[in-house]
């Protein structure tokens, strides 16, 4: 069932493609569009991974990183992947103090999971694993090709309506003429922005739920969710994400400021729903008071966390 809506979300954001080429070209614009879709399609199938991480300039963690908490956030990826059975994702690390992660990849065999410096710094251990309980989710449903794809093409999508005045040929060729062309300009970014949220909206339910059973805590789950809302709703900009907002879905929170069409068409469910259903699957073990924000440096409490040593599995006291 999985893969019949992965092929049907796919083939939509194909078919936006090709409509918005004919809109700009007719048929000649049109094949052009379904040329470059077909192509786009089979490099994001065989480098999904490769093209979302080189956006974000990831950086794959090594073994003797100097970082406690950064080789303790991959030792738990490591252990939560082996104890679900899942093939060792490539674990990376992001340059940015908005706290956030994704996973990439086109099936779990080739799948790669991506944190935040911000994410490391403001979160604690245990809503770290269950953060990238989720990431590990999303990877064992397949989620993360369709996330991929989509992130590729609806980006296209909008770079190809953006570019339509100088590359739409004469208005004789235009379906609907010069009207046609700014009708498209303002209507496929907008479509596109629906398909990203049929996919995105449904999926993050399920990941919340499978990443709160790999992590085996669903109120570190629903706390990090909490925190993380919050601060990227303080302010903190993730400037990668802002220069491709086409990926915003793949992320465990909208990355996006979230003001004004950011709101109209978010990628996400709202916190609070999540939260409530992650309440109601797992009862009071998802239970999450209000989260109190601290300073990701200066004011940071220590804690158990900052003992981390390279060889920890699990979660220690904190867990």
């Amino acid at each position: 069932m999985n893969q019949i809506k992965t092929f049907m979300l796919l083939a939509a954001m194909t078919a936006l493609f090709v409509g918005v080429g004919y809109m700009i070209g007719g048929p000649t614009g049109m094949a052009i569009a379904l040329a470059f879709a077909l192509v786009g399609n089979l490099i994001s199938y065989w480098n999904a991974d490769k093209i979302v991480l080189s956006m974000y300039k990831a950086q794959e963690v090594p073994p003797n990183h100097p970082d406690a908490r950064v080789r303790a956030y991959a030792s738990d990826v490591r252990e939560m992947a082996q104890r679900a059975g899942m093939p060792m994702p490539k674990i990376t690390i992001i340059e940015s103090e908005q706290p956030n992660a994704f996973a990439t990849g086109r099936d779990p065999s080739h799948a790669a999971v991506a944190a935040t410096t911000g994410l490391l710094s403001m979160l604690d251990r245990r809503e770290i694993r269950a953060v990238m309980g989720h990431e590990l989710a999303h990877v064992r449903n397949r989620d993360t090709l369709t996330m991929t794809v989509t992130a590729t093409i609806a980006g296209a999508i909008s770079a190809l309506a953006n570019f339509a005045f100088f590359f739409g040929g004469n208005d004789r060729e235009r379906p609907g003429g010069f009207l046609g062309v700014i009708a498209i300009m303002i209507l496929a970014p907008i479509a596109a922005a629906l398909v990203q949220m049929a996919i995105s909206r449904g999926r993050e339910y399920e990941a919340d739920a499978g990443g709160a059973e790999i992590s085996g805590d669903p109120g570190a789950l629903a706390s990090a969710l909490q925190k993380i809302d919050a601060y990227a709703r303080g302010g903190r900009v993730n400037l990668q994400a802002e220069r491709n907002p086409a990926t915003a879905h793949m992320f465990i929170i909208n990355p996006l400021l979230g003001r004004g069409a950011d709101n109209l068409f978010s990628t996400h469910p709202s916190t609070q729903n999540r939260v409530e259903a992650l309440a109601s699957k797992f009862g009071g073990r998802a239970a999450a008071t209000q989260p109190e924000l601290v300073s990701p440096r200066r004011n940071r409490p220590k804690g158990p966390w900052d003992k981390a040593q390279d060889g920890d599995r699990k979660p220690g006291p904190w867990g």
